[in-house]
C-alpha cells in the first residue's frame, strides 16, 4: 500500500485483520465471514465493490486462502474489471507479475 499512490484502497480481511490491521494511508475496509462459503464470500465482494471500482484493478493477493482468493477473482470478473496482479519488489516499490 505504501508503495503507490493509489486512488482507492480496499482491504478485504476478516474481524481479526479489522481489529489487528492499521496503515497511515486512508483505504475502505471490507469486513466478510471467511468461514462462509466461496460463494457468499463472492456475493458480499460484489455488493461491497458495487459502483466503487474503476475499470482495472491492481490486486495483490499474498495472504488468504485458495477459497477467499477464487471468491475475489470471481467477483471481479463479475464486476467486469480488467485485473492487473502485483507485489512489492525487495527495494521497494510496487511489481506487477
Amino acid at each position: 500500500m505504501k508503495d503507490e499512490d493509489w486512488s482507492n484502497i480496499f482491504l478485504i480481511t476478516n474481524n481479526f485483520g479489522k481489529e489487528k490491521f492499521t496503515h497511515d494511508k486512508k483505504f475502505s475496509l471490507i469486513e466478510l465471514d471467511f468461514g462462509k462459503s466461496a460463494e457468499e464470500l463472492k456475493k458480499g465482494i460484489v455488493d461491497a465493490l458495487k459502483n466503487r471500482l474503476s475499470m482495472e484493478v491492481a490486486l495483490n493477493m499474498e495472504s488468504g486462502t485458495g477459497k477467499e482468493h477464487m471468491a475475489l477473482i470471481a467477483a471481479l470478473l463479475r464486476l467486469g474489471v480488467g485485473i492487473r496482479f502485483v507485489t512489492s519488489n525487495i527495494d521497494g516499490g510496487v511489481v506487477e507479475i
